[in-house]
């Protein structure tokens, strides 16, 4: 879900979202030691010895108004038709102490929580949105990958090291977007080829990246809420596929090494691909028996409307996501089978916590040294700590999304919409509204894939709940 970033001081939605965060005990702001320390940090500068890679012609990709910037990218040529990808990712550890108020802070934290009004960061400004967020024209300590892949894009070479680098342009997908299509810039052209290619690597694996059409939150021109839909744009999938590269080299070097920390998930359960089948075909969608889950979702096209619903309803396929944590033998259950290899969270330590441990332990193999005792040491916490964290994330992000649904019908009441039928149970049925893009429930069991009008009756802003009755 996409939500604007704007002053709700006067907006009606300003003190349902301070309650809400409230609620769910989101923390209001820093304590003055962890401020303090991180000030402090940030005036020291970072830690370490370090290459000199300012000469390297990078770029942030992210979007609008984006100051928590973590990765900025080249891709330049490479021998025999294969590209090479400079990837420079926020060095946070070169600021925070192990055991310092900063860490303490984060561990608690885990991760980066957002509202439409509130960033609750995982680190203090100061160093998020300051002193170790990659901003343009800015020297800024760095974990360097260099990545190269042959002209089929298969991975054949991984360096890592720190490094100091200058991002040259903050760029949103929209920018870039229209560069690519422009044909005015060679490098992103380099991108958009290297995610097709790593698109198709992900393929001949197995793999399956569902590109979810993404709820926007728009006020429109008489003040009122509206929730949209937008599929997302070329670029953000060639984009994402730099991380999922990098991730998955950084697998490699922990698996190779017997100590590291993966994201990890199981296989989609039998009977939950079943269950999708059956679904596909209410929606219209013929699934035919030899076509198996990842090469049908690859035919789902976001930007049509029941193909949207139905990946939003192929989600269920790659649930059970989690972190495995091991220093000796590597687990059983260690690959994620949506990307259909072994992969790491490396790429987002300004708003993931579990990124810096990971990144250490990469250049701690990559440079054949042993980890930092420091690493190691919490390696075995982390997977409960991010579980933590993503589950108090994910609640924000359901009840922020409740809190805009309603009060996007509030102004609706009376009024008539189309709506398709994403599932049913006996609790009712789940329908989403053609326009505006909200999900709402009836008590009557209907027939998946059927296209029914609804009536918006009733909307409890305290309770996040709309009451729609078929019509």
């Amino acid at each position: 879900m996409t939500l604007p970033r704007r002053d709700l001081a006067d907006d009606a939605l300003a003190a349902p979202f301070e309650a809400l965060r409230d609620e769910l005990d989101v923390p209001a702001a820093f304590p003055p030691a962890v401020v303090a320390a991180a000030e402090e940090a940030a005036a020291r500068g970072p830690s370490g010895d370090r290459e000199d890679a300012t000469d390297l012609p990078l770029v942030t990709i992210d979007p609008p108004g984006a100051r928590d910037l973590d990765q900025a990218l080249g891709v330049t040529d490479g021998p025999a038709r294969g590209l090479v990808v400079h990837y420079a990712i926020a060095d946070v550890a070169a600021f925070v102490r192990p055991g310092d108020p900063v860490d303490v802070e984060a561990w608690d934290r885990g991760v980066s929580r957002y509202s439409p009004d509130v960033v609750t960061p995982l680190h203090p400004p100061a160093l998020s949105e300051g002193a170790a967020s990659l901003l343009p024209g800015e020297d800024r300590p760095a974990v360097l990958w260099t990545l190269t892949v042959d002209a089929t894009g298969e991975l054949t070479g991984t360096a890592v090291r720190r490094a100091t680098v200058r991002s040259r342009a903050q760029l949103t997908y929209a920018d870039a977007q229209r560069a690519i299509d422009a044909g005015t810039d060679a490098m992103l052209l380099r991108l958009s080829r290297l995610g097709r290619l790593r698109a198709e690597r992900e393929w001949v694996r197995g793999g399956v990246s569902l590109e979810l059409p993404d709820q926007e939150v728009h006020r429109t021109d008489d003040g009122r809420w509206d929730l949209r839909y937008r599929a997302p744009l070329p670029v953000e999938s060639w984009n994402a596929q730099v991380s999922l590269l990098t991730g998955h080299a950084a697998g490699r070097l922990m698996v190779d090494a017997g100590v590291g920390v993966l994201r990890t998930l199981p296989a989609p359960a039998g009977d939950a691909i079943d269950d999708l089948r059956r679904r596909a075909w209410a929606f219209g969608l013929p699934w035919p028996v030899e076509i198996d889950y990842p090469a049908f979702v690859r035919t789902l096209d976001p930007h049509v409307a029941v193909e949207a619903a139905m990946l939003s309803a192929a989600a269920v396929g790659l649930r059970g996501a989690g972190y495995a944590a091991f220093d000796g033998e590597v687990p059983p259950l260690h690959r994620h089978e949506a990307i259909a290899a072994v992969y790491a969270h490396v790429t987002a330590p300004l708003r993931r916590l579990v990124d810096r441990y990971a990144a250490e332990v990469a250049l701690a193999v990559a440079a054949d040294v042993p980890v930092p005792g420091w690493v190691t040491d919490r390696l075995a916490d982390l997977p409960t700590a991010m579980a933590r964290a993503r589950g108090r994330a994910a609640a924000l992000d359901r009840a922020v999304l409740d809190l805009v649904e309603v009060q996007v019908l509030a102004d609706r009441l009376g009024q008539e919409f189309a709506a398709t039928v994403l599932r049913t149970s006996d609790r009712g049925s789940d329908l989403q509204l053609r326009h505006p893009a909200v999900t709402v429930r009836v008590d009557e069991q209907l027939d998946p894939g059927t296209e029914v009008r609804v009536r918006a009756v009733a909307v409890d802003v305290g309770a996040r709940t709309t009451t729609v009755e078929v019509v």
